[in-house]
């Protein structure tokens, strides 16, 4: 199942990315909730997408702040094949409900939007290293911000001196009015 390839943690709750779970066919994905009582950590649920399908990797990617998930499916065909995607899900009562699935505007086939993941507050930031703006496997991010319960793209970045096989967007993180985008090539 590949369980604890991605882990985030918020206070007293953390999600465990399972990229490899069987069990919406073969490497759909999943992704694991815990929450801490009383010095005893206890799984919580057990999450994967509304459209979840074999291939997606759900999980391969995740992201908690406060109320709010973000797992990402970098191998999701919504767009194309592996155009990727990542889904938000927010905090009610004590369970976990799906409130959005986040696409790219000009997402395409071998994009891998979703590879990497993070959330803060209401902006929320996702990696598509293999995007070929720039070049082929340059690599891009994007940002959404949450109005109510929609998430809308506010931007798309990308380096200034990006250049073929950078895999910009490999790792990324957001946190207040800052995010940063890791391009290893």
């Amino acid at each position: 199942d590949y369980f604890g390839h991605s882990v985030s943690m918020t206070k007293n709750t953390l999600i465990v990315g399972a990229y490899g779970d069987d069990d919406n066919g073969s490497s759909s994905g999943a992704a694991y909730v815990f929450t801490e009582s009383g010095g005893i950590w206890a799984q919580q649920t057990k999450l994967s997408a509304d459209d979840s399908a074999a291939g997606d990797e759900f999980g391969i990617s995740v992201a908690i702040s406060e109320n709010y998930l973000i797992i990402g499916a970098h191998r999701d065909n919504t767009i194309g094949i592996d155009s990727g995607s990542a889904y938000i899900f927010s905090k009610s009562g004590d369970n976990w409900v799906q409130q959005a699935k986040l696409t790219p505007d000009d997402g395409a086939e071998n994009d891998f939007f979703g590879c990497s993941v993070s959330i803060a507050g209401e902006y929320a930031i996702s990696g598509a290293y293999k995007d070929g703006d720039n070049g082929a496997l340059s690599g891009s991010a994007y940002i959404f911000i949450r109005s109510g319960t929609n998430w809308i793209q506010q931007a798309k970045l990308t380096p200034d001196d990006g250049a073929e096989n950078d895999f910009f967007g490999y790792s990324v993180s957001i946190a207040g009015e800052y995010a940063i985008s890791g391009a290893y090539g």
